[in-house]
């Protein structure tokens, strides 16, 4: 067996030679790597047991007879290694109690990896097939944008081609304006010449004149006999109307002496304004191409990015994927049974059933609770939740809920037009529950509607007044989807001239209500408004297209259009991120730039509305406001912000 040194330490071998038991000639207080050292020193000078030599020797030979080929090698070759561990517990009967257990907790963990390697075997083969599915599908979808990015190369080529035909035919233009351009430099010169020409005749003409005049002037002399003084007079005379046809003369020549005949002008200005009209014409048409071009190469960019994340949703969603739930099971707990659960499940997505299945599970728990535990009186809870202790739950329907919130905006809307002034929608909640049930139930009222506006998320009522409540977004955005809704009546009302209150789907004035909707929106919104007739019916009962249920749902017409009215907000919004590009922080500047390029015919009014809701400050110089990008697409997003004239991409369309 194992022999404790002096020191009551474990010696190296099971047993020293000669009965040497004792390390010699160690110092009492030396470390304990002094002493391993020494023991290594001592067991060199000594031989191996021959016990030890024996175990070798056994497990050699077991290891040379096993078959190491086979598919459980491994543990064929572990059982001589736990003969050999069974042959050391038994000789060494003071630590078999230990060795045991350890043998023992060796064992139940190797079986228990065995376990878990026999349950996982049938995961691999599954993560393979799944792997190889995914790469086929991988591979189908690069071979089918294969052939659209060809497609659109081939197009950007002809398009390379048209713009170089056109570059060559304004050059061939503007070649022929240059030559009519020297042709008339060298008239005007020719008129210049005669110009001059005519001047000096004019001049050699008064020379003549004068020499006339003083040839007569010395005949006049002559004549002894005249009258003095009726020669002088005659003279002056002669010398006054001299004098004004002179000036008249000179006029006549410095007003015309650089006209053209009328008839070359007509000529060459019909010419040239014709050849000014083709020229601006030409101009026009390759501006055109230019930005239909810019425009393709705009669109190409985005089907790209497009492309880009459809496939990294496509590798998230094959990394994350899941077995589709049996969603009908919930039907067996939801109240109403399988007919009720069909009603809610009709036409939703898995996200949207498991909010639809979270909202039922909360209500319940909402109608068994008897009292909220309060928030707090501190700064950051809302001032509608502010109260120490328990409050009692009043227990209301979704239709009672959907009342009272009606109401609280009936009654806000008319205190704001009666002052002219905007209210906190908290404080007015908070001011209106008081006001008609008292300051002491006002609490129990407001715990209750702020648990089932939190709740019922589907409820369109409930969730648009929870997110306005709370900040997540702006009453002008309710303001601007029920000013829609509005217009849209109206203009069927004004199409309806028999009064009747059907229209067919021909007469139906959603294009004129909504002019920037684009075709795929519009048929969206003709076949909501068509969902409970049958295909050979065309008449629709627009009126009923608006009217709600008594828990405040809406018709699929007004659901569609509340859900294009997000979904243009989002796209509106896409496009300015992208007119962004990669600013990290942008001023007011570079914004109304980037709103003015993708909505060229947004007014001022609007672009300074939609510039303070970027920025919600009022200074005097706001242009040298700077704030992150995505802090100010937030912001817009949580307001009325929407297009106010046609893309560009659309004009040039």
């Amino acid at each position: 067996s194992f022999q404790l040194s002096a020191r009551g330490h474990w010696s190296m071998w099971p047993a020293f030679p000669s009965g040497q038991t004792v390390l010699r000639n160690h110092k009492p207080c030396c470390a304990p790597e002094e002493r391993r050292s020494s023991n290594k020193q001592a067991l060199l000078t000594f031989p191996k047991p021959r016990y030890l030599e024996e175990l070798e020797s056994y497990l050699r030979k077991e290891l040379q007879s096993l078959d190491l080929t086979k598919k459980n090698s491994q543990e064929l070759k572990l059982q001589p290694y736990r003969e050999i561990f069974e042959f050391f517990t038994d000789n060494f009967k003071t630590c078999k109690p230990l060795l045991s257990a350890i043998k023992n907790e060796y064992e139940v963990t190797l079986a228990h990896q065995r376990k878990t390697i026999r349950a996982l075997e049938p995961l691999k083969a599954m993560v393979t097939t799944v792997s190889e599915d995914c790469t086929r599908q991988i591979l189908a979808l690069q071979e089918k944008e294969k052939d659209e990015i060809n497609m659109l190369k081939q197009e950007k080529q002809n398009l390379l081609t048209f713009i170089d035909n056109m570059k060559e035919e304004n050059n061939s233009l503007q070649t022929q304006v240059e030559h009519l351009q020297t042709s008339v430099a060298e008239e005007y010169a020719r008129y210049f010449n005669e110009y001059g020409a005519r001047k000096l005749l004019l001049a050699k003409l008064n020379d003549m004149h004068n020499e006339r005049l003083d040839t007569t002037r010395h005949q006049v002399q002559d004549i002894k006999d005249e009258d003095v003084v009726k020669l002088t007079l005659a003279l002056k005379i002669a010398r006054q109307d001299l004098t004004r046809a002179q000036v008249k003369l000179n006029t006549v020549i410095a007003g015309y002496g650089d006209v053209v005949p009328r008839r070359d002008f007509k000529l060459l200005e019909k010419k040239f304004s014709d050849l000014l009209q083709e020229m601006k014409t030409l101009q026009k048409d390759f501006d055109q191409l230019h930005k239909e071009y810019e425009t393709l190469l705009e669109i190409h960019r985005e089907t790209a990015e497009e492309r880009d994340n459809f496939c990294a949703e496509l590798q998230r969603v094959q990394h994350n994927c899941t077995p589709r739930p049996n969603w009908e099971k919930c039907s067996e707990v939801i109240p109403g049974g399988a007919d009720r659960w069909g009603c809610l499940a009709e036409g939703k997505t898995s996200d949207q059933l498991v909010h639809v299945l979270l909202e039922e599970i909360g209500t319940a728990a909402l109608k068994e609770t008897n009292v909220f535990p309060g928030w707090g009186k501190g700064d950051k809870v809302p001032v509608y939740l502010r109260h120490e202790g328990e409050v009692k739950n009043k227990k209301l329907t979704k239709k009672d809920v959907v009342n009272i919130l009606k109401d609280v905006w009936k009654e806000k809307i008319a205190l704001e037009q009666q002052t002219g002034k905007r209210s906190s929608l908290p404080e007015f909640f908070l001011s209106y529950l008081q006001e008609k049930y008292g300051d002491a139930a006002a609490m129990e009222w407001s715990y209750t509607l702020y648990e089932n506006m939190r709740l019922c998320r589907s409820n369109h009522v409930l969730s648009s007044f929870y997110d306005m409540l709370t900040g997540k977004v702006g009453e002008e955005q309710y303001h601007g989807q029920n000013q829609l809704i509005s217009n849209l009546q109206k203009e069927l009302a004004a199409c309806d001239s028999s009064n009747s209150g059907s229209l067919t789907s021909k007469h139906m004035a959603v294009r004129e209500a909504f002019p920037l909707k684009r075709e795929e929106s519009i048929q969206e919104l003709v076949d909501a408004s068509r969902y409970k007739l049958d295909s050979t019916e065309d008449l629709i009962d627009y009126i009923s297209l608006f009217k709600e249920d008594e828990e405040g749902n809406a018709e699929p017409f007004v659901a569609k259009l509340r859900s294009q009215y997000v979904r243009e907000k989002h796209e509106y919004l896409r496009q300015l991120k992208n007119k962004l590009g990669d600013l990290r922080e942008v001023n007011a500047d570079d914004l109304k730039t980037a709103f003015c390029t993708i909505d060229p015919n947004i007014d001022d009014q609007t672009l300074d509305t939609y510039i303070g809701l970027a920025y919600q400050v009022q200074r005097e110089q706001p242009d040298q406001e700077v704030v992150p990008v995505e802090t100010a697409l937030e912001r817009l997003l949580a307001g009325d912000v929407r297009r106010v004239g046609p893309s560009p991409r659309e004009g040039s369309t």
